[in-house]
């Protein structure tokens, strides 16, 4: 029988019998790790402990205590088992797919009633009574033909769909968790019981198209969450709490933000308060961005696909582009334009005016691009999610030699602006060559080293994704962690040595001959209205004083304090602070909840006392005190916080 040799984490080699499951390899290890025993890590690919292994290999078992190998199996198996418990329920609901997400999983279903709040708990519980029967979990490979034969035999034409969709011609791997069935790739628990009963729970239904297209079946899909515990969950519970106060379509209302209509399906009407924070911020990226030695231009956003064609995004991104068709002097074929879904191949445009010469580079430049992209309706979401938005875009137009520094200099720029934004807490990938790209290994050492050096340089360190880089350059991504530990990727930084040599730019290099520049493609905010969102949401809704859009509110406790009242607002306006009357004639307890609801930070009350000693009486918002201050004091203070951080 062939031998072959598997080497363990502690650097040990043992032989065995080609064909070992990695159960059986834990069990001839020790009696209690084949009981804790998951799954394993085979060549560094997560791997059943049914499946054989047939050659030399790396091998680690996994447990409970290794939790992303744990996580992804607790979720994808309770998929499973929350789908058998469904058609165990209703015979007659058809299964489609159940992929594992972030912190859960979901599962569409066909089901011709809908599914109701009431029935996650009937569901729940028969999940419950699936785990505690602890039934095996067993996986074979069938042929195409038995495969396709069991799921018309029992009526699923998705299931059929399917494996019409798996390519190749190689035989379908099946696993059952007791009696149900599903085809699926692995891997999974061992038996039922391994999954913790006290750490998932059933969220929400929603409708979703078959595979995402409109044209096909709306199905029902119910999404759920879980740990490896019961703390976790809690944890994460709390947190959905939390974030579901802080949704920032419930705040724009209440703040009276911006609002979405069917009429224009993916785009904001920003209301006044929301303008505000929108203008605020983008003076405020403007100043930050001249500081740091950029130009500002503007690019058309109707551009006719010859160009798009040029850059290479008419084949790789054309369904997500808005096509615009023009009948120009009534010629026999329309001239055919696209609305730009990036700001890239214009900037290209505008370096290519006139000659450059290596002296005049770096060239920094930077645009509030107004974009447009396709993307399917059930994908939008509020400001976060949209079809027309604005790019704080920019691109670095420079030599090979300069790459390392720009890089650092831009992740020290966006050091300051996360900051200044109130996000202290970020991360960086590093995304790196694919097994798939152009370019020669030696390009791609010298791109690599220097985005690498860049983050250290810079004091920050990175996080490596192997392969997660364009088919031509690296990039780094920049993650926020906000206020309820949620993670949100903004900032990008793009090397790219590909559409600039596509659109023909060039340099004068030191050498007399021409040079093509490489193109960092770099975002700090990423889009303003779903930064916006995130800043709505980590704040929920308190927003720094100086970007606040209301921020003072002056009210009146009697109207023998109005005149009063007009000359404080008055005065503040005049020191730079955005601060609106309340003089209607409503007690003041009425007044302050209201604005504090609209999330103002300071209401001004004023009575009869407040004018005789020219004083005010200043209630911050989440406080439940008031304290009474001198006017000028207090206009002081306020001018101090209404005065944006780069500027003070």
């Amino acid at each position: 029988m062939t031998q072959i040799s598997l080497t363990f984490p502690d650097g040990s080699v043992r032989s065995y019998a080609a064909g070992v499951t990695p159960a059986e390899v834990a069990a001839s290890i020790a009696v209690s790790l084949a009981k804790k025993a998951i799954s394993a890590q085979v060549n560094g690919v997560h791997w059943d402990l049914q499946w054989p292994i047939t050659t030399d290999a790396t091998l680690a078992i996994n447990t409970m205590a290794d939790e992303a190998a744990a996580l992804e199996l607790i979720r994808h198996d309770l998929a499973h088992v929350m789908a058998r418990a469904v058609q165990e329920l209703w015979p007659d609901v058809k299964v489609t797919i159940g992929p594992v997400r972030d912190h859960g999983w979901f599962y569409d279903f066909d089901r011709a009633e809908p599914f109701t709040p009431e029935d996650l708990g009937i569901i729940e519980a028969k999940m419950k009574q699936i785990i505690n029967a602890r039934d095996p979990v067993k996986t074979e490979l069938w042929s195409r033909e038995d495969t396709r034969r069991h799921y018309e035999e029992r009526g699923e034409p998705y299931k059929v769909e399917l494996l019409d969709r798996i390519p190749g011609d190689e035989d379908i791997r099946m696993y059952w968790h007791g009696p149900w069935q599903d085809l699926c790739r692995g891997p999974h628990l061992q038996q039922t019981g391994q999954l913790p009963a006290d750490a998932f729970k059933l969220t929400h239904v929603a409708g979703a198209y078959w595979l995402g297209d409109s044209s096909r079946p709306m199905l029902q899909r119910i999404y759920g969450v879980a740990f490896r515990n019961r703390d976790d969950l809690k944890a994460h519970m709390t947190m959905l709490e939390e974030a579901a106060k802080r949704d920032h379509r419930k705040l724009g209302r209440e703040m009276g933000l911006f609002h979405m209509q069917e009429e224009a399906p993916g785009q904001v009407f920003w209301h006044p308060n929301g303008w505000t924070i929108y203008t605020t911020l983008q003076d405020y990226m403007r100043r930050r961005q001249r500081a740091d030695g950029y130009v500002e231009v503007n690019t058309p956003q109707v551009v006719n696909r010859k160009l798009w064609e040029a850059s290479g995004h008419w084949e790789s991104y054309q369904e997500n582009m808005f096509i615009v068709e023009v009948d120009e002097d009534h010629a026999r074929e329309k001239t055919v334009n696209a609305l730009k879904p990036m700001n890239c191949p214009c900037h290209v445009q505008i370096f290519n005016v006139g000659l450059k010469s290596y002296r005049d580079l770096p060239l920094r430049m930077a645009e509030f691009g107004s974009c447009n992209r396709y993307e399917p309706s059930g994908a939008l979401h509020g400001i976060m999610r949209v079809r027309g938005f604005t790019q704080d875009d920019g691109h670095i137009f420079c030599r090979e030699d300069q790459i390392e520094a720009e890089s650092k200099k831009f992740i020290e720029f966006l050091s300051r602006i996360y900051a200044d934004l109130g996000f202290d807490k970020w991360r960086v990938k590093l995304s790196t060559r694919p097994e798939k790209r152009v370019g020669t290994d030696a390009s791609w050492d010298l791109m690599e080293t220097a985005l690498a050096n860049a983050c250290t340089a810079a004091g920050c360190a990175y996080e490596l994704f192997p392969g997660e880089g364009a088919f031509y350059a690296p990039k780094l991504e920049f993650v926020l962690t906000d206020a309820i530990g949620r993670d949100w990727q903004c900032g990008t930084l793009q090397l790219d040595p590909n559409i600039p040599a596509r659109l023909e730019a060039s340099y004068i290099g030191e050498d007399g001959a021409k040079h093509t520049p490489y193109m960092l493609h770099r975002a700090c905010l990423g889009s303003f209205e779903r930064f916006i969102g995130i800043l709505i949401e980590n704040w929920a809704g308190k927003l720094p004083f100086w970007l606040a859009p209301r921020q003072v509110v002056v009210a009146s406790i009697v109207s023998d304090a109005d005149d009063y009242a007009h000359e404080v607002a008055t005065a503040l306006v005049e020191a730079g602070i955005r601060a609106e009357l309340d003089l209607r004639n409503e007690k003041i307890n009425y007044k302050v909840r209201e604005h504090s609801m609209g999330k103002v930070p300071v209401i001004l009350a004023l009575g009869m006392r407040e004018v005789e000693e020219r004083t005010v009486s200043v209630r911050r918002l989440g406080e439940n005190r008031t304290e009474t201050q001198d006017l000028a004091t207090i206009i002081a203070a306020l001018a101090a916080e209404a005065t944006p951080p780069d500027l003070r």
